[in-house]
């Protein structure tokens, strides 16, 4: 996670209605910074900026007809830093979007729903968890 102790996301969706609907939940909550992202392409193009997370639609082509899909951008995101945690998140409830995501790579995917945000808020603490768990582990190894 970032120096400020901060966890800085990436939210990246083409409905500029639930973009906007993630950012006010999540700027409800001092720990998180957010960089919103309308395209994969914007996302890809700003990885730069080191997000400890990104949140990624799985369909990204509603505005632009030709722009990356989700799976598209979450395998540029792992050819440029495989390290990056990407979470899906699809209108679609259907097991083989899910299972094409995580061969993909992605860290989870969420059904866009009610309690979606709810699930966003523990994988997102599972993320954190497990990387202070590694660093902990890193340490003491480097002690031994």
């Amino acid at each position: 996670m970032n120096s400020q102790n901060k966890v800085k996301l990436f939210l990246v969706d083409d409905d500029a209605m639930y973009l906007k609907l993630l950012e006010i939940e999540f700027l409800q909550y001092p720990n998180f910074t957010l960089e919103t992202c309308a395209t994969g392409e914007i996302c890809v193009k700003n990885l730069s900026h080191n997000p400890d997370i990104v949140i990624l639609d799985y369909h990204l082509n509603g505005v632009e007809k030709k722009a990356m899909n989700g799976i598209q951008t979450l395998d540029k995101i792992q050819e440029i830093n495989p390290g990056i945690p990407v979470i899906m998140l699809s209108s679609q409830d259907r097991i083989e979007v899910a299972i094409n995501c995580m061969h993909h790579k992605a860290f989870d995917y969420i059904v866009k729903s009610e309690t979606a945000f709810l699930r966003l808020q523990k994988v997102i603490a599972t993320i954190y968890n497990t990387r202070k768990l590694e660093k902990s582990i890193e340490w003491y190894m480097d002690r031994t």
